[in-house]
Parts: C-alpha cells; sequence; structure tokens
C-alpha cells in the first residue's frame, strides 16, 4: 500500500546527481532551478499521496524495506523506511517548505556563480533530511544525520573564497561533530544493552516494543538518553553546542531558510520525539532536556534583543525558539514539541525568506547606486513597507506568529508547550517563568525588527532610496503562500480549552500515547488556570509589542539613550556574552596548543626524528662499508688471506 514510499528521497537524490553532474555544461538557471524544484515538488505530491493514505488507515505503522544491509550473527540490518504519524508530519514540513524555498532560490541566486552547484547540494540535503525523518533504523536516520551536517558545511560555505564563510562552515562541522560522536555513543550502548538482553536490533519499533527490558529510571538508560541528547544539542544548536547556528547566516539566505529555520536544526528534536519511550523512561535526561531548553530560550532571547543585522536577529530567534521545542519535550509534550516545530517552519521561513527579499532589494539598490553599505543591517533601513508591500505584509503576519498572539499559529503551538511547562507531571512552574520571560522578549526583538526595517524614516542613502524594488515572483509566492500557512497552521491544533479537539495531537497519539500513559506523564490542572497562564503569557507579548513600538516608533531617540545608560550591560548581550571568546579561551587555543605541540614536537622531532635517524645510520654503515668495496683484486685477495689466517689462527688457539 505504501510501496512508493522510496519515490520521496529518491526524487530529490536524483536532482541533486544530475544537476551535480550536468548543471556546469547546461549553464541554463531555468533549467538547473526547475529540474531542482520540480522533482522537490514531486517528492512533496508523493508524500502528500501517503499522508492522505494514512489520515485514513486504522494501521499507522508500516515499514517498507528496501534492501538488506548488515547480517552477522543475530544481527540483521535493513535498510527500510518507516511511515507513522510522526515520520508522516516531517516529510510533509521537509518537501512542502523545501519545494518553496527551491522556487524561492530560483529568483535569489539568479546570477550567483556556481548556481547548478547551489542546487545540487539544495537537493542533497532534502535527500539527506528525508532519510533521516524516514529511517526505519537508528542507522539509516545516522546516515541522514552525518548528511545533512555535511551538506551544512556545503551550503554555508557556498562563497568559499569569503574567509567568514569558510570559517563559519568549518565551525558548524566542527561542532556538529562533537553532538555527533554523543549520538554515536548514545547508538553503541543502546545496542549493547538491548543484545545483551537477546534482542539484536537498532530498529525503532523493535526499541520501542524492548524498552520494558530496561529499567526505567535506571543508569543505563539515563546515559544512553543523555547520550542521544548530546547529538541533539549540536544537531540543534542548545546549549552548549550553539554558537554555529548564527555564524551559519553566511550562507545564501534560502540556506538559513531550508536548513537552519524549518529542517536540520529540527532533527534534534524529531529524534528525541522517534525515540520517546527511551527518553520517557529517564526522568532525569527529561528534566535536563527541560532546563536547557528554557534555558537556551531565555538566553538566545536576551542576544536577539542587541542585533543589528537582521539575519543574526532571526538565527537567534531560531535558537530560542528550538529551546521552546526542547522544553516541550523535556515536559513530555511530545505532540506540541513536534506542533510547534511545524508552526515555526511556516513563520521562521517565511521570516528568513523575507529577510532575503529585503537585503535582494537593498542590494539591489545599493549596487545601481555604487554603494557598499551593508544590505543585511537595519539601521540603513525604514519605511520599506511602501517599497516592498507583499514582503512587508507576509513579514509582519509571520511576526505577529512567532510572537504567540491569538488567531496565529504560534499562538496555539507555543501557549500548549508553556501550559506544559506548568501543568505537566515533568514540569516545574521555573520552566514556565524562563518560557513566559522568553516570548516576552522575542515579541520585542522581532517588533523591533520589524519597525526598524520597515516603519519610520528611510534611513538608506540618498542616492538608493528609490531604487528599492519589491522582489519577482519567484521570491513573493513562496512568501505568501509560508505567510497564509503562518496564520491558519495552528487551526489543526485548537486545544479543548479553546473549544477545539486538538486534532494534531490525537493524530500523533500512536506515537506518543504509549510511553505517556506507562510512565504518567500528563498536564494536570483546572480550565480556569490554563485560561489565566494563557492571558498573562498573551499580556507579556503585548507589553514586549507595545515598548518596541514605544522604543522604536514613538520616540526612536530612546534606544540611543537607553545604550548609553546601560552600555556595559548592552556591550555584554550584543557580543552575545562572550561565549565565542570564552569558548576561544577554554577550547580553541589549547587545542591548537596541543596540535601544534604533537606536530612540532611530536611528530617532527620524536617521530620523524626516528625515521630520519634510522635512515642516517644506514647511510653511514653503507659509507663505512663502501670502501670495502675497492674494486681492485689485489685488495680482495689480501682480505682472503688475512681471512684464512683468522680462521686457522682461531682454531689453532
Amino acid at each position: 500500500m505504501y510501496s512508493n514510499l522510496w519515490l520521496i528521497p529518491f526524487f530529490p537524490l536524483v536532482g541533486a546527481i544530475f544537476n551535480g553532474l550536468f548543471g556546469k555544461k547546461i549553464k541554463n538557471e531555468a533549467v538547473i532551478g526547475g529540474i531542482a524544484t520540480g522533482l522537490m515538488f514531486l517528492s512533496f505530491l508523493v508524500a502528500a499521496q501517503n499522508f492522505i493514505k494514512l489520515l485514513g488507515d486504522s494501521e499507522k505503522v508500516h515499514e517498507l524495506v528496501l534492501a538488506s544491509w548488515i547480517t552477522v550473527g543475530n544481527f540483521h540490518l535493513n535498510w527500510e523506511l518507516l511511515l507513522d504519524p510522526l515520520s508522516a508530519v516531517m516529510i510533509m514540513v521537509v518537501t512542502g517548505v523545501g519545494t518553496l524555498i527551491h522556487l524561492y532560490s530560483i529568483g535569489y541566486m539568479h546570477g550567483e556563480v556556481g548556481f547548478y552547484r547551489f542546487f545540487s547540494y539544495m537537493n542533497l540535503f532534502a535527500f539527506s533530511m528525508l532519510m533521516l525523518v524516514l529511517g526505519g533504523n537508528a542507522l539509516v536516520m545516522f546516515v541522514g544525520w552525518e548528511g545533512v551536517g555535511l551538506c551544512s558545511y556545503l551550503l554555508i560555505g557556498y562563497y568559499y573564497e569569503k574567509k567568514s564563510a569558510s570559517t563559519a562552515a568549518n565551525k558548524a562541522f566542527i561542532v556538529n561533530r562533537v553532538g555527533d560522536f554523543g549520538f554515536l555513543c548514545g547508538l553503541f550502548t543502546l545496542f549493547w544493552a538491548l543484545a545483551s538482553k537477546g534482542v539484536w536490533t537498532l530498529n525503532f519499533v523493535k526499541i520501542a516494543e524492548s524498552g520494558h527490558l530496561l529499567e526505567s529510571g535506571g543508569l543505563l538508560v539515563t546515559v544512553v538518553t543523555l547520550c542521544f541528547f548530546l547529538g541533539a544539542t549540536g544537531k540543534s544548536a542548545q546549549i552548549p553546542l550553539f554558537t554555529w547556528l548564527p555564524d551559519a547566516m553566511e550562507g545564501p539566505t534560502p540556506v538559513s531558510a531550508l536548513i537552519h529555520a524549518a529542517t536540520m536544526v529540527t532533527a534534534g528534536v524529531y529524534m528525541i520525539g522517534r525515540m520517546n519511550g527511551l527518553f520517557a523512561m529517564a526522568p532525569a535526561t527529561m528534566m535536563t532536556i527541560a532546563i536547557v531548553g528554557g534555558l537556551t530560550a531565555f538566553f538566545a532571547a536576551t542576544i536577539g534583543l542587541a542585533q543589528n543585522d537582521i539575519k543574526r536577529v532571526l538565527a537567534y530567534s531560531t535558537v530560542s525558539q528550538l529551546g521552546y521545542m526542547f522544553l516541550a519535550m523535556g515536559v513530555g509534550a511530545f505532540s506540541a514539541g513536534i506542533f510547534h516545530l511545524m508552526t515555526h517552519a511556516f513563520f521562521k521561513a517565511c521570516l528568513f525568506l523575507g529577510s532575503g527579499s529585503v537585503i535582494h532589494g537593498m542590494h539591489h539598490a545599493y549596487h545601481h547606486a555604487h554603494l557598499h553599505d551593508d544590505p543585511q543591517d537595519m539601521r540603513n533601513m525604514g519605511g520599506l513597507r511602501k517599497k516592498m508591500p507583499i514582503t512587508f505584509i507576509t513579514f509582519l503576519v509571520s511576526t505577529i506568529a512567532i510572537s504567540g498572539i491569538p488567531l496565529f499559529s504560534g499562538f496555539f503551538s507555543k501557549d500548549e508547550i508553556l501550559w506544559w511547562s506548568f501543568g505537566s507531571t515533568r514540569g516545574h512552574w521555573m520552566l514556565w517563568v524562563l518560557g513566559a520571560a522568553a516570548a516576552g522578549m522575542t515579541a520585542f526583538y522581532m517588533f523591533r525588527l520589524v519597525f526598524m526595517t520597515f516603519f519610520g524614516e528611510q534611513k538608506t542613502d540618498s542616492r538608493a532610496k528609490d531604487h528599492i524594488p519589491e522582489s519577482p515572483f519567484t521570491i513573493t509566492i513562496p512568501l505568501m503562500v509560508l505567510g497564509l500557512l503562518a496564520v491558519i497552521g495552528g487551526y489543526i491544533g485548537i486545544p479543548a480549552v479553546l473549544g477545539g479537539s486538538n486534532r494534531f495531537e490525537h493524530f500523533l497519539a500512536p506515537v506518543f500515547e504509549h510511553a505517556q500513559h506507562l510512565n504518567e506523564i500528563h498536564a494536570h490542572g483546572s480550565h480556569a488556570t490554563e485560561y489565566t497562564l494563557m492571558a498573562i503569557s498573551v499580556a507579556i507579548a503585548i507589553v514586549g509589542i507595545f515598548t518596541a513600538w514605544v522604543m522604536y516608533i514613538k520616540n526612536p531617540e530612546l534606544p540611543a539613550k537607553f545604550v548609553a545608560k546601560y552600555s556595559r550591560a548592552h556591550r555584554v548581550i550584543f557580543n552575545k556574552w562572550y561565549i565565542d571568546e570564552l569558548y576561544e579561551a577554554v577550547f580553541v587555543v589549547p587545542c591548537k596548543r596541543i596540535g601544534t605541540f604533537l606536530w612540532k614536537d611530536v611528530d617532527v622531532k620524536v617521530v620523524d626524528g626516528v625515521v630520519n635517524g634510522c635512515a642516517w645510520v644506514v647511510k653511514g654503515l653503507g659509507t663505512g662499508l663502501r670502501y670495502t668495496q675497492s674494486g681492485y683484486l689485489y685488495n680482495y685477495a689480501m682480505a682472503m688471506v688475512v681471512g684464512v689466517v683468522v680462521i686457522v689462527g682461531f682454531f689453532v688457539f
């Protein structure tokens, strides 16, 4: 019934291979972009077909074996795909949002050197991400996990001749290797633990069925889940491995939208959701996840308050929103975390693409006026809503959504997380405080971005003011679709307290309900309490928006006065709490020194010294023995006589 599931990752793989091999010869941007986008759309159609089938299917878990992979003794592993409500949601997000971003990229990347290379990488990323979410066992997932890491490196460093871009790509790759080491440690430990009980498997369905073999709350399951969580912190940019994602904004804006907003960075959240049975058995790990998620949401939001680069504001917003998702997973609100993953993909992809539209317009204006100002600095913008009306409207509705204002998608998913963080049997009121404070700051810095970019006086150089165009349809159509989804995307998850049935949670119930019930994870409290918390969180968001309006519209001189009065605090936040500098001093510099020591002292002096010393000894012996080979017959005769005398003398005496 689901035999065509393999086509979902296959189509983008074909696009990656075709454009990678022939794109340089084709050179036609319309053909290259059309092939990449068309194949992504075909993947979306197949995903939608299987999603609709699953909706009407009473059996919600289906496995498709593609081929045998590893057979060793009792251990047998297949290339296999898994379709259930969780992976169904993910393939719809990856292929749907991915198709829109591919379409957007045709207009945004027009004229770029390496146009074919960009689309080959984008298709390869989509293939890897789809293998990650469709993988039926942990090893297939890991193949996709490493694939998205590779593609992230390639796409962040797309402008590889630019030093900052290559440095950011290296940073992303290295930081993610730390997390991947944790993932592998968790994988090996889990395999050993199950094999010792006679269960030789890495299949997700069988792991869920065999989870009872591990002691709930025991040391083993805690270690396994903490290792997996370390992997998640790297891929999903959580404390302490979050520093790579803001620097990743060096890549083209479509990369930021696809990889660093909608798909790759959610891989850690998805992985925890996929292994929810194991995590539910480890309350210590879940509390760790909730605390790290809450702190990340709060910490990243503080940094976003002071940034002036439009993409960096969105980058720290992404880190903060990912913190929300981990907060949800940590308190057992698995469905709410995936719900926020989906709504966040809509409005954050729209925001990133909207920022790209603004940058595209600013760059066009600067190029026309022969200026070299930074097209991403919000201090050079202002008043753009009249120049770019479609970009402005879509950006505004997405900003309202991320701020958690009622009737927009972000409100439903964010408030569900806040309610669970307060009322869950695995939650705590301090977690709610962290989440609510982060929500208030999010509303402030996102409307600060809107007001600085689209309202007020136009601060662009007078020579460029009249040359800022609205973006072409290949850019604005994806913006309009994503903007619409940012408005209506949350209505499939209206909670019971607001008169809905939370259909999204019911759809995901076959994946999460068993683990939640078995480990007694649920949210408890009266409707009055839930209404009160909802009202408070909305009020906090409105206060944040009002504060931004006062500071950047009504009294635009206030920010400068505030910065002057609290210059030290502003400097710390503007410089990202000096975390990069701290990591540089604590990890990077010592590693470089150790590397230099191992190179110059151990490798050059010891290793090379031993090898070269052996060579010199052999050379010296050869030089000495060379003199015995004179080539004269009388010397050889004399040597023979001496030899005979020595032998005879030895036997006589």
